[in-house]
């Protein structure tokens, strides 16, 4: 069995994405992994390059600013990692570059791909999220956080991404067949010095809206107000990935959340009546689970 890694990035150093956290954490389970680097006002490259050479394929982009609507631009750059990716793969596992899986999940990822690599019916494994804010101390439990999402994919080139790269589709629009592992997806991207976060917000909101809805509706601030944009937060009482407690012990900024003044919105509570009374999952999903 073959497995090759892929992701893509651009502005790494700049907005303090852990990009290079995001490649360590899965490239023991890749025999190679293909990297596609945007164009950037750092040294981005140089940071991918030194990596690991030896495993790690780069393919220099220049994003498209004209695609940048609705995320566009970023299933476009997701889609040159994956068609770079070799045939004789079986398996393509991506991460996003604020992603990382913890060590604790290798054997039941690589257990999962052995065992569907032949199931014509599979096309992708399906991961379980946390969603870290704030801090590396909470972890999202408010619904408008999406749940679950593809992250391990058959090397099919009539797979691609979907809209903001979120998710995959494949031939004319059709939702992949997955089967739902016991794996969970760190999410880091809402954890940054407020000052980052803010800046990530200004640019980050130009991949899926113009300039004048940017210039109307994102705060101008120094710093990004993170109590404002959340309702529901528990504690996380686990352990991070070994890759990320480096860059967790370097943190510099204090974020603290009372989680007994949590405010779950309506919908919340109406779609948790209905998955524990009824078993009906009102979530988005871009799969169909077998």
């Amino acid at each position: 069995m073959k497995v090759t890694g892929f992701t893509f990035i651009k502005n790494a150093i700049k907005y303090d994405y852990p990009i290079v956290e995001a490649i360590q954490s899965i490239l023991p389970l890749c025999d190679d992994f293909v990297v596609a680097v945007g164009k950037s006002d750092d040294d981005t490259l140089a940071l991918i390059q030194s990596i690991s050479p030896d495993k790690i394929k780069i393919i220099e982009t220049v994003w498209d600013e004209t695609k940048r609507v609705g995320g566009q631009v970023l299933a476009i750059e997701t889609d040159k990692a994956f068609q770079a990716i070799t045939s004789d793969s079986d398996w393509a596992f991506y991460i996003q570059g604020d992603e990382v899986i913890h060590e604790k999940y290798h054997a039941v990822i690589k257990e999962n791909m052995l065992k569907y690599k032949e199931e014509q019916t599979v096309d992708g494994l399906l991961f379980k999220y946390l969603h870290f804010y704030g801090s590396y101390d909470y972890v999202v439990v408010s619904s408008n956080f999406y749940k679950h999402e593809i992250r391990v994919i058959k090397n099919n080139k009539k797979i691609y991404s979907y809209r903001d790269a979120q998710g995959f589709r494949k031939n004319n629009n059709e939702k992949l067949q997955v089967k739902l592992i016991d794996a969970y997806v760190y999410h880091y991207g809402w954890v940054k010095e407020p000052k980052a976060m803010q800046e990530k917000q200004k640019t980050f909101q130009k991949l899926w809206h113009d300039d004048e809805w940017v210039e109307q509706n994102v705060v101008k601030s120094e710093e990004f107000d993170y109590e404002s944009h959340i309702s529901e937060l528990a504690k996380f009482k686990d352990t991070h990935p070994l890759v990320m407690l480096p860059r967790i012990e370097k943190k510099s900024w204090k974020f603290e959340h009372d989680i007994s003044f949590n405010k779950r919105k309506f919908k919340d509570y109406c779609k948790a009546f209905l998955l524990k009374g009824f078993g009906i999952d009102l979530n988005y999903k871009n799969y169909k689970k077998i």
